[in-house]
């Protein structure tokens, strides 16, 4: 028994428990213990041990995410929210996530003269903190009756962990598409290797994110969106890369969403699609869907995954917005196998979008895409369903494809050279 104990001292993997355990074989002479004695003391050793270690582990997730300032996060969240008196605005999130913020949240909510409903988890795990009578009817609602609630929200803030799978965030989308109110995506995520593949954020991403979302010059951003999107109006856009993309498209009179960090009520007024009601933070990107008959050339894609499958070599050959013609030096069948299963959706352009804030650029070591490639000089030549931004293809399926080393000319003046903002 004592070599069994001893044996899961050492399979803890801490030296400075294996050199107790020698200490207090020396020490107290073990030898001249009986064997139940002795099992007994190291039995409660290796219990004194395992809770030690649990009590270590929460101590480290809890500074895990201590290294964030939580309350400049939440101060500038209400600062781009500028509420007005009497706005009424639910969280929506998930429990371990962010929590920090929620009373934070609360407060800023309140100083700001706006009515906090209360936070929604997007599960069933509602802790007491976040109750308030609005959650708790809320929680009791669902389809019409839970959308015509939700329309006497005027903000919504989404924070990680919240998806428009969940019940509540799905229904304020339902509020947005009727033309009301307006909700903030702070989803922390979006960081993408450079083959396409979503990373799971860690302390080097938070840390980056904090800065971008605290240091954005906003008036500067929404600035150069304005004149990118005056500039893009009677001209043809050409995005062209080394490895073979040269695709060209207009966008007529299509709604550019600009995400300029803005989610005040004022800059509502204008918004005329899903999108131009959900404002992501950090920011930096404009997206529209081009008029699709307009859309014609070849995409040659950065190597990613289909299907779970590494594809290499891919390029599509586009004609009114349709692909027309598919190649691959490798896995082509995967390739072919999503665009089948997501219908006509699957062989239509989606969207162009172009990153515009300098702070989420491509790192210096390029080991990474930063938020949704809303980076300066980060290209998105999407397919599938841009109903979302007023176009017209429908389908449900969205695929985002980042190019970083994109060189983008509207009419014959360049705006982004390899990948690199220059206006």
């Amino acid at each position: 028994m004592l070599r069994s104990l001893n044996e899961s001292l050492i399979k803890l993997n801490n030296e400075r428990y294996y050199e107790l355990f020698s200490f207090l074989m020396k020490t107290f002479n073990l030898k001249k213990i009986n064997l139940m004695n002795k099992a007994a003391l190291l039995l409660s050793l290796l219990l004194v041990i395992c809770f030690s270690c649990n009590t270590q582990k929460n101590k480290t997730d809890e500074v895990a995410t201590s290294y964030l300032n939580w309350q400049a996060i939440a101060d500038q969240l209400i600062k781009q929210s500028q509420l007005q008196s009497g706005e009424q605005v639910l969280l929506v999130g998930q429990v371990g996530q962010f929590e920090p913020l929620v009373p934070l949240l609360k407060e800023g909510i309140e100083s700001a003269g706006a009515k906090y409903l209360g936070t929604m988890s997007i599960d069933n795990n509602q802790p007491e903190a976040w109750r308030t009578d609005f959650t708790t009817s809320l929680g009791e609602l669902n389809g019409e009756e839970l959308v015509l609630f939700l329309s006497s929200v005027d903000l919504g803030i989404m924070l990680p962990g919240a998806t428009p799978a969940d019940k509540v965030y799905g229904g304020l989308q339902a509020v947005l598409n009727q033309g009301k109110g307006r909700t903030i995506h702070f989803h922390w995520q979006g960081a993408y290797d450079l083959n396409g593949r979503l990373m799971e954020p860690d302390s080097t991403i938070d840390l980056f994110y904090e800065n971008v979302l605290l240091h954005t010059n906003y008036d500067a951003l929404a600035a150069k969106q304005i004149e990118f999107d005056n500039a893009m109006r009677d001209n043809w856009i050409t995005v062209t890369t080394p490895t073979g993309t040269d695709i060209q498209f207009q966008i007529g009179d299509r709604k550019v969403t600009k995400q300029d960090g803005n989610a005040s009520l004022n800059h509502m007024a204008t918004a005329t699609t899903l999108i131009d009601r959900e404002v992501e933070l950090p920011a930096g990107a404009i997206r529209v869907a081009p008029m699709e008959e307009t859309v014609s050339g070849t995409i040659a894609f950065p190597d990613s995954e289909w299907g779970g499958q590494l594809v290499k070599g891919l390029v599509m050959k586009f004609e009114d917005g349709k692909v027309v013609e598919v190649q691959a030096t490798e896995n082509i069948e995967a390739v072919q196998e999503e665009m089948k299963n997501a219908g006509e959706a699957g062989k239509s352009f989606r969207e162009f979008a172009l990153g515009f804030n300098p702070m989420l650029a491509i790192p210096d070591d390029k080991s990474w895409i930063p938020y949704y490639g809303y980076g300066g000089g980060v290209v998105r030549l999407s397919l599938g369903d841009n109903s979302e931004l007023g176009g017209n293809v429908g389908g449900g399926y969205v695929r985002w494809n980042f190019f970083t080393d994109a060189t983008v000319k509207v009419g014959e003046e360049v705006w982004v050279d390899g990948g690199k903002l220059i206006k």
